[in-house]
């Protein structure tokens, strides 16, 4: 099972991603682990989690919510 999240970072900008284990990937960004955005803005928390059957059905929707206006991202929060 894939899942596609949106976390919150400390300056209030939105970060999109992929993983298998959120949790475990939430602690790398906070550990500044993960990918390079992250490691210049410290990640906060999750905000939103979608589940994803496969790696390419969680590709596609990362891909399109990355491609979204900011205001279109917190609609999808709330």
């Amino acid at each position: 099972m894939y899942f596609v999240y949106l976390a919150l970072c400390e300056d209030k900008s939105l970060y999109t991603g992929i993983t298998t284990d959120v949790a475990r990937r939430l602690k790398e960004h906070q550990n500044k682990k993960g990918g390079n955005y992250t490691r210049a803005h410290k990640v906060m928390k999750v905000v939103y989690i979608e589940q994803h059957k496969t790696r390419s059905e969680a590709s596609k929707r990362e891909a399109e919510i990355k491609s979204w206006p900011r205001e279109k991202k917190l609609k999808l929060i709330k």
